[in-house]
C-alpha cells in the first residue's frame, strides 16, 4: 500500500522504513526524535517523543507508559472501573514494545520518525488495545484462508475561528468542485505533499457537499497498514490545518443535518493472492462474498459501540442523508449499510456504518470479525435492497442512540464470542462513561431552547 523506503536517492525515505534505515538516519543526524505511538480507544496516537539515540540504545525492547491511555475518554480523563487499570491499581504502567520494522518518517515534523508500539503485560499483548484487536481478527480470517485488504474513505470538516466562534472554512456546497478558494487549494496541496512525503498513498482529495467538508480516499491494501496510515493521516492533517489557521473536526454529525462518514472498503483474497470477491454485475455473488455479507448483516448489530462510539454517532443516521438507517445491503447503493461496488477483480464491500468519530482499528475489527463469523457459519444473506433503502421495513433498524447500542452490546453472546469477554467489558465501560458525561452536561442547544 505504501511506497518503498528509498535509501539511495535521498537521506529521507518515504513510506515505512526498517530499523537499519532508522539507525543510518540517526548516524547521519537526519533523525533526532522518535515518536513511540499507541492508538488509543478513540483512534488517536498517544505516546512519548524520545531522543533518537537514547531510544535506539536503551528502548528497543520497550518503554513504560501509563496504562490509562487505553482507559480514558476524549478529554484524557483517568476513568475508574476498567479491569485494565484504575484507582484500585494506582494507574500503573504497561510496557510498549516498538515495531522497529515499520517506522514512519514525518516530514511535516522534520527530524522525527514515528514507531507504532504494542502494549504488553508480562510479555502478553493487552487484548483491549485497538491495533492488537484488529490483528487478531485478521489472523482469524487468515486461518480460514483469506487475507483482508482495505481502503479508507475519510470525511471531516475544516473550521476556522470566526467572530461568533468556530465556523466552517467555506460556506458553499463545493461537492466535486474544482474551483476552490485559495486557502483551500493551499491546504490541499500541502496536505497532499505531506502525505506523499510520508509514503501514504492517497487516491483523491475532494471537497464535499457540506460547508467546510472534505474527503480523502486512500489506496487499497493491507488492512492493518490501512489503519496505520489513517492514524498517521490524522496526525498530519491536524498539523497542516493548524498551520493554515484551521481545525479539522472528526465528528459524525458536526452540524445539524451534516454527516461525516468513515467508509471502509473491504475485500478478501485467497492464499494464492486471487480476489475471493471477484464478480461482474448481473452475475451471482461468489459464495464467500455471500457469507461475508451475511456475517456483516447479522453480527455488526451486536458490536455497534466499536464503530459508533459516541452519542453524536447516532445523529448521523438520518433518512436520505447518505448514512444508513438499517442493516441492509445493495448493489452500488449509497443508502444501504453495506454497498457492493467495484467490478471484476476490483469488486468489494463498502461498509458505511462508521462515522468520522470512529476508531478505524475498532470499526474494522468489528467488520472483520463479522465477516469471519459469516464464513465460519456459512450464513446466507437475503436479497439486495432495491429502491429506496430508507423505506426498507424488512431489515433491522440501527440503534436510536448509544444507550440502546451499549445495552445490546454488553449482553451480547455473539459479541463476547467474536471479540472476547474482556474486550466487551472494556468497551462497554467506555461507552457507559461517554453516556455519563453526556447526561451531566448541558448543551448549547438546550440553552437555546430554554433561554427565551
Amino acid at each position: 500500500m505504501n511506497a518503498s523506503a528509498n535509501t539511495t536517492d535521498t537521506p529521507w525515505p518515504t513510506g515505512p522504513a526498517t530499523q537499519e534505515t532508522l539507525q543510518r538516519l540517526l548516524n547521519d543526524r537526519s533523525v533526532t526524535d522518535i515518536m513511540l505511538a499507541v492508538p488509543d480507544i478513540q483512534g488517536r496516537l498517544q505516546g512519548k517523543i524520545f531522543n533518537a539515540r537514547v531510544f535506539l540504545e536503551r528502548m528497543t525492547g520497550g518503554a513504560e507508559m501509563c496504562s490509562y491511555i487505553l482507559a480514558t475518554d476524549v478529554d484524557m480523563t483517568p476513568l475508574n472501573g476498567f479491569e485494565l487499570t484504575g484507582w484500585a491499581e494506582g494507574f500503573g504502567d504497561f510496557l510498549v514494545t516498538p515495531d522497529l520494522d515499520n517506522v514512519r518518517m514525518l516530514p511535516h515534523r522534520p527530524g522525527t520518525a514515528l514507531v507504532f508500539g504494542t502494549p504488553v503485560h508480562d510479555d502478553t499483548p493487552v487484548v483491549v488495545a485497538p491495533r492488537y484487536m484488529l490483528s487478531t481478527q485478521i489472523e482469524r480470517l487468515r486461518e480460514l484462508g483469506y487475507l483482508v485488504k482495505a481502503g479508507v474513505e475519510a470525511e471531516f470538516v475544516l473550521y476556522t475561528d470566526g467572530p461568533s466562534g468556530p465556523a466552517p472554512a467555506w460556506s458553499e456546497n463545493l461537492d466535486y468542485g474544482l474551483q476552490h478558494p485559495p486557502v483551500v487549494d493551499d491546504f490541499f496541496r500541502h496536505l497532499g505533499d505531506a502525505l506523499n512525503d510520508t509514503g501514504i498513498i492517497y487516491e483523491a482529495i475532494k471537497t464535499e457537499g457540506a460547508a467546510g467538508q472534505a474527503e480523502v480516499t486512500f489506496a487499497y491494501g493491507n488492512a492493518l497498514a490501512a489503519c496505520d496510515d489513517y492514524a498517521v493521516f490524522r496526525q498530519i492533517v491536524a498539523a497542516i490545518a493548524r498551520r493554515h489557521g484551521m481545525t479539522p473536526v472528526f465528528m459524525a454529525a458536526p452540524e445539524t443535518g451534516v454527516g461525516s462518514g468513515l467508509h471502509l472498503h473491504l475485500s478478501l483474497w485467497n492464499e494464492h493472492d486471487q480476489p475471493a470477491f471477484a464478480h461482474h454485475r448481473g452475475e451471482d455473488l461468489p459464495p464467500v462474498m455471500k457469507h461475508a455479507l451475511a456475517g456483516l448483516i447479522s453480527a455488526t448489530p451486536h458490536m455497534a459501540p466499536l464503530y459508533a462510539p459516541t452519542g453524536n454517532s447516532y445523529k448521523r443516521f438520518q433518512p436520505h442523508s447518505f448514512a444508513p438507517t438499517r442493516y441492509n445491503w445493495g448493489f452500488d447503493h449509497r443508502g444501504c449499510a453495506i454497498r457492493v461496488t467495484g467490478h471484476g477483480n476490483g469488486a468489494h464491500l463498502e461498509v458505511r456504518l462508521a462515522g468520522a468519530d470512529a476508531n478505524a482499528y475498532l470499526a474494522l475489527t468489528a467488520y472483520v470479525a463479522a465477516m469471519a463469523h459469516g464464513i465460519e457459519e456459512r450464513l446466507t444473506v437475503w436479497p439486495a435492497r432495491d429502491g429506496d433503502a430508507y423505506e426498507d421495513r424488512d431489515s433491522i433498524p440501527l440503534y436510536a442512540d448509544l444507550a440502546e447500542a451499549v445495552a445490546y452490546f454488553e449482553h451480547s453472546t455473539v459479541a463476547q464470542f467474536l471479540l472476547d469477554k474482556d474486550v466487551v467489558r472494556h468497551y462497554s465501560h467506555a461507552a457507559r462513561a461517554e453516556l455519563t458525561w453526556s447526561r451531566r452536561h448541558v448543551t448549547d442547544i438546550e440553552r437555546q431552547r430554554g433561554i427565551r
